[in-house]
Formats: C-alpha cells, sequence, structure tokens
C-alpha cells in the first residue's frame, strides 16, 4: 500500500533554494531516514510533508485512511494540560474511548451512573476489540516513565515533554510516523528502547536523526539532501557509507578525466579558432559547461592538533558533593527532597576523557553546572587547579548580540589558533573547518538555524583554546557532518573532557570511561566504552530477570509443600473472580492464541516448503519473529490471569 507521494517539490531558503525537484514514495513496510547538513532543509521538509508548511512547488498526497503521526523537533504544548489531554488530543475515535475508560477506572465505586458508564465503555472495547490496543497503549506510557498522567505539561522537564510527546505519536493508531529527531532529549535507555520498538513495528518511518547506531538498526533506506537534491541510497547506514566512498572516488576519476580534456580545450581555445563554424561553436558551449560544471567537494576533516594550553599538576578535585533538589522541584513529591548527587568525590588526571551516563533526572547536568560553579553543592568542596581553564558547553546557549556577523562574533574571542607544528589558523579559517565558508561568515547571527547556531557557540569555545572541556549534550541538532567533525578534533584534543551525551555512536568515540549516576544519587566508575556499558546493563538485567523467576518458583514450590503438610486435599487452587474487564479480556486472550498459533504453524510449513523467492522468505520471517514475541506476551498475561 502507498501511504506517500511526492512530486517536485521545492521550498526557498533565506538566499537559495532549499531544495528542488524533490519526488519520491513510501510503501508501507519502508523505514527511511532523511540525512543532510544543516540547514539543507530536512525539518523543513519534514513539515512540509506534515503540512506544517506550505511548499513553493510540487505536490504532497497522503495516505489519510491509513493515517499519519507528527513528532516535530520541538513540540507544542499547553502547560495547562495534564499529561493526559496532551497524550490524547487525537482525532482517533479508538483513543478517545480509550482516553475515557482509562479516567473512569479511577472514579469506580463513586455511584452508579459511573458503574453503568464502565459497563458502556467495556462492551464498546469488546466490541471494536480495544483490549488488545489499550494493553499497547499502557505498555508504551509505562516502558517510558509516564505513570502520573495529571501532571502539568508545563512542570515537566524537557526530556520528559519529549517523551510524553513520542508516546503521543506512538499510541495513535496510525501506519505512518514523520519523526523529526526523536531522539534529541532521551536517556540513553530510552533510546535504546525506541530503537528496538521502531525496528520491529509494522509501521512505515520517515525520520531525521543523526544516531548513527540508529540509523544502522532500523532504517532499510537513506535519503540524502545535498546541493538542493534528493537522492536515495538503498539500505542502511554503514551501506550509505560504501556507497558514498565509492561515489567519491568515481567523482574525484572523473574530475581528473575532465580537467585533462579541458587542458587539451583550452591549447585549443588560446589557438584562436574561427567561431563561425557551427561545430566550433557547439565544441566552445561544451567547454564552457565543463569549465562550469558543479565540482567534486571532499567534505573536511581535522588532519592537525590543536596547541594546547598548559595543565598544572592538580587538574581537578571533587570531595564529598551532595545535592539534592529542594521542595517544589518538579522532580520531588510535596514535602520531600530528592538526592541528585551523594557523597561523590573524584581527582581528575591530565588528559582524561569521561562521559557521564545516566537517565534523564538523575543530575548529569547538576554535576557539570556543580563542577563550574554555577550551582554550589549542598556539602562538600570542589577544588580547581591554578592553570585549569573550563569551556562549558550547554545545551541552550545565549547569544547576547545576534547582529553580530559569524566572523565577529568568533573573532570576539580570538584572531588566530595556533597548531602544534607552530603554524596558525585564523578566525575564518577555523571557522571552515567546522563548515562555515563563503559568504556565511558575513551573515548576522540571528539569520543562523538552530543547529548552525550550536555549531558556531561551539566553534567559540574552541577559539578560546581550554585545557578542560565540558560538554552538555553537545550533539542536539548537529548534523552527521559536524559531529564527525568534533569527534575528530577531540581524538587529537590533549586537554581533559567531560561529556554528557545521549548518542552512544558519539560517546563510544570520544570518552574511555564513564560516570555512572544513579537515581539515589550515587555515582559509580565503569571502564570502558557506551555501548559496552549498555551490553553489560543488559546483561546484568536479564541475570536479574532469572534469578527473580526462580526464586518466584522456588516460593510456589514450597507454598505448595506447605500446603499438601497442612492435609491440603491436593485440589488445584481456584482461580480467583475476575471483574467483567478482566473476564472479557480472558476469553478474548484465548481467542487472539488460538488464531495466532495457527497461523504460527502455517507460517512454520511455508517456510520449511521450499520458497526460493528470498523477499518473501524474508516478509515471512518477519511476520513469524512478530507473531512468537506477541504470543509470548500474550501468554504471559493469559497467566496472570488464570492466576
Amino acid at each position: 500500500m502507498n501511504l506517500l507521494s511526492i512530486n517536485n517539490l521545492s521550498r526557498l531558503g533565506r538566499e537559495e533554494p532549499l531544495f528542488t525537484g524533490v519526488t519520491f514514495g513510501l510503501n508501507e513496510g519502508d523505514k527511511v531516514a532523511l540525512i543532510g547538513r544543516n540547514g539543507t532543509g530536512k525539518s523543513t521538509l519534514l513539515n512540509t510533508i506534515a503540512g506544517i508548511q506550505q511548499p513553493d512547488e510540487g505536490t504532497v498526497v497522503l495516505n489519510r485512511e491509513a493515517g499519519v503521526s507528527f513528532l516535530p523537533q520541538n513540540p507544542e504544548y499547553n502547560a495547562g494540560d495534564t499529561i493526559r489531554d496532551h497524550i490524547f488530543k487525537s482525532k482517533s475515535i479508538k483513543l478517545a474511548i480509550i482516553r475515557e475508560y482509562q479516567e473512569i477506572c479511577t472514579k469506580l465505586g463513586t455511584e452508579t451512573a459511573v458503574q453503568k458508564r464502565y459497563d458502556e465503555l467495556s462492551d464498546i472495547m469488546e466490541k471494536q476489540d480495544l483490549w488488545n490496543y489499550e494493553a499497547q497503549v499502557s505498555s508504551i506510557l509505562s516502558t517510558l516513565g509516564i505513570t502520573d498522567m495529571t501532571r502539568k505539561m508545563g512542570t515537566l522537564s524537557g526530556g520528559m515533554i519529549k517523551k510524553v510527546s513520542l508516546a503521543q505519536v506512538l499510541v495513535e493508531d496510525t501506519k505512518l510516523l514523520l519523526l523529526d529527531e526523536p531522539t534529541n532529549h532521551l536517556d540513553i535507555t530510552t533510546i535504546s528502547w525506541l530503537q528496538d520498538y521502531l525496528k520491529e513495528t509494522n509501521r512505515s518511518l520517515l525520520m531525521v536523526t543523526h544516531d548513527r547506531y540508529f540509523l544502522d538498526s532500523v532504517c532499510n533506506n537513506i535519503y540524502e539532501l545535498d546541493r538542493h537534491k534528493i537522492r536515495l541510497y538503498q539500505g542502511n547506514y554503514s551501506t550509505y557509507l560504501e556507497k558514498k566512498q565509492t561515489e567519491a572516488e568515481i567523482e574525484q576519476n572523473t574530475d581528473r578525466r575532465i580537467e585533462a580534456v579541458l587542458r587539451v580545450e583550452r591549447d585549443w581555445l588560446m589557438r584562436g579558432p574561427c567561431a563561425r563554424g557551427t561545430k566550433a561553436k557547439a565544441r566552445i558551449q561544451r567547454d564552457e559547461q565543463l569549465i562550469n560544471r558543479e565540482k567534486f567537494t571532499q567534505d573536511k576533516g581535522f588532519s592537525f592538533e590543536v596547541k594546547g594550553r598548559r595543565m598544572g599538576g592538580k587538574v581537578l578535585e571533587l570531595h564529598a558533593i551532595s545535592k539534592k533538589f529542594p521542595k517544589g522541584y518538579a522532580g520531588a513529591t510535596a514535602g520531600q527532597t530528592t538526592p541528585v548527587l551523594r557523597d561523590f568525590s573524584y581527582t581528575f588526571s591530565k588528559g582524561q576523557k569521561i562521559g557521564i551516563f545516566g537517565d534523564n533526572g538523575t543530575g548529569k547536568s547538576t554535576l557539570l553546572n556543580i563542577i563550574t560553579g554555577s550551582v554550589q553543592p549542598d556539602s562538600g568542596t570542589v577544588i580547581k587547579g591554578a592553570n585549569t581553564v573550563f569551556a562549558y558547553y550547554q545545551q541552550n546557549p545565549v547569544f547576547e548580540n545576534t547582529d553580530l556577523t559569524v566572523l565577529e562574533y568568533i573573532r570576539e574571542t580570538a584572531e588566530i589558533m595556533t597548531m602544534n607544528d607552530g603554524k596558525t589558523l585564523s578566525a575564518g579559517q577555523f571557522l571552515e573547518e567546522f563548515g562555515f565558508e563563503g559568504k556565511i561568515q558575513y551573515s548576522p547571527v540571528s539569520t543562523l538555524s538552530g543547529g548552525e547556531r550550536k555549531r558556531l557557540f561551539l566553534v567559540r569555545l574552541l577559539m578560546a583554546n581550554p585545557n578542560f572541556l565540558i560538554l552538555d549534550e553537545p550533539t542536539n541538532d548537529f548534523d552527521i557532518f559536524t559531529m564527525n567533525i568534533l569527534e575528530q578534533f577531540l581524538a587529537a584534543y590533549q586537554g581533559c573532557l567531560l561529556v554528557v551525551s545521549h548518542d552512544r555512536y558519539f560517546m563510544d568515540k570520544v570518552a574511555d570511561m564513564l560516570f555512572i549516576l544513579d537515581d539515589d544519587g550515587s555515582v559509580s566508575g565503569f571502564v570502558g566504552k557506551c555501548s559496552e556499558y549498555i551490553e553489560y546493563r543488559k546483561q546484568k538485567s536479564e541475570q536479574k530477570a532469572a534469578e527473580n523467576r526462580a526464586a518466584a518458583e522456588a516460593e510456589k514450590s514450597k507454598a505448595a509443600e506447605v500446603s499438601h503438610a497442612a492435609g491440603s486435599d491436593n485440589s488445584p487452587e481456584k482461580p480467583k473472580k475476575l471483574g467483567f474487564r478482566e473476564q472479557r479480556e480472558f476469553e478474548q486472550l484465548e481467542a487472539d492464541i488460538a488464531k495466532m498459533e495457527g497461523r504460527k504453524n502455517e507460517l512454520e510449513t511455508l517456510m520449511s516448503g521450499g520458497e526460493t523467492d528470498y523477499s518473501k522468505l524474508e516478509e515471512l520471517n518477519r511476520e513469524y519473529k512478530n507473531i512468537s514475541q506477541e504470543l509470548e506476551i500474550k501468554y504471559e498475561r493469559w497467566e496472570q490471569l488464570a492466576g
């Protein structure tokens, strides 16, 4: 089924077209990423597809029957709405029924009319087969940590707002998801869950993201916006990189051949050929086209090391740092304080590169603010070395004067940057290394996109030549090009680095060890990469779950033995009495399980029947895997109800 058709779409930017002649479509099962540098129009294209912005030319046709859900880069919300209000702001009749059902469940037992309406809604959900859908909605909300649906949107942190807005998109009953930077402001745990969810879901996907692990795992096609045009690369991100490398080699070879031809043609032109002949005119026109062609440009990459500022014997010491959130803070319940850091001590050494890992709300930014002095600890001391010079990249940098040009803004910090080999780079040359080339250096800061401003702020920090870099979510709103440059810079950086980032690929590249922040305020260390820690934590979680299951089985066996010793008649325990909803759910589960088991058997027969069409086998295998996973969930719930 076709879900999206785009034809000849064009949109003008501030000085030139963002994109022109964009034509492509999406079908069921497509999971596509849209990548490109900041300012190329990725978000504009996504907003145009979603109908938020209008194109200058072209058409967008969405399959309204299939339904579309859109997550913008910066979700809008009403501060006075509750989480439930925000999530269920949808035209979906199914969600409206589920919302009313969930609300009335909290009022049961108050009056007869409530019970009557509860029975009516339960009957509607039964007839429309909404019990499974409601269970999926509840599962998504629970996984994202959204438990108190009565909290006001205006009291939530940036990370929580993103989770709620993501939940709103995921629970909608639609077949196409449009996601603009879905991983921004999410913690690594949530990103890992979202990656698995999008990989397994049958819904189609078009997203803008810079998370390279995410791209590699989820997407089966990559569209790149470059030089105002869009180009398809079939395969995941790794395949895209391989094809780009091949492309670059071909373009370089082509350029060399064209230059060889032009050398001969220039000699011919210098001899002054007769321009009156038709053949001579055609040859001259062809030469002009070759000269004025769009030439291949290789992406820049750092091949130098900056001469670092000298660092003393004492770098930075933290002694028994503790911090709690005061009463009234969004993360604290009434009358209580929430520990964020508890008795944390550490002595930094020269050249250490440390990543900070923790779920949202565990105090990652608070730790950075305490180190830099913008927040005072409740107890403990921070001792900075005499020669230690911080540069602190915060999530939302503030520009005092946006009328300055890009170059003027950088020159306020420094005119030149000195390299290890003694050579120097001017402010303009350093800007070029970070993608600010040509006339953009003379454009006012006010004209830059959000991602470009953050990149400019980062360049200014680096021009100050600090010996202790502190980066708080530096990868939010950065394109992959900028992140590659930053990674190369940090690999050669000789000072200390302390970084908070949700980007696992970035963390793997730049950090050698981790500070692990837990919910209780404790901080522990992990020597290794971020991906290694995630795998370690996953193994520990699986081990704990296995131990819990074993303990539950042992407890059950022990209870049975006690019952037998007490003279039980050995008759099986009668199942607990189910309520109306549970009884209906139990009956539906039995029907669903029987149906799904039948389909599973059919798939096993089909896959072992000599099918040679690879794409068909892949489709059958995907369906088999999905059914097997759903059956596990349904069996677990059936056992709970059978009790």
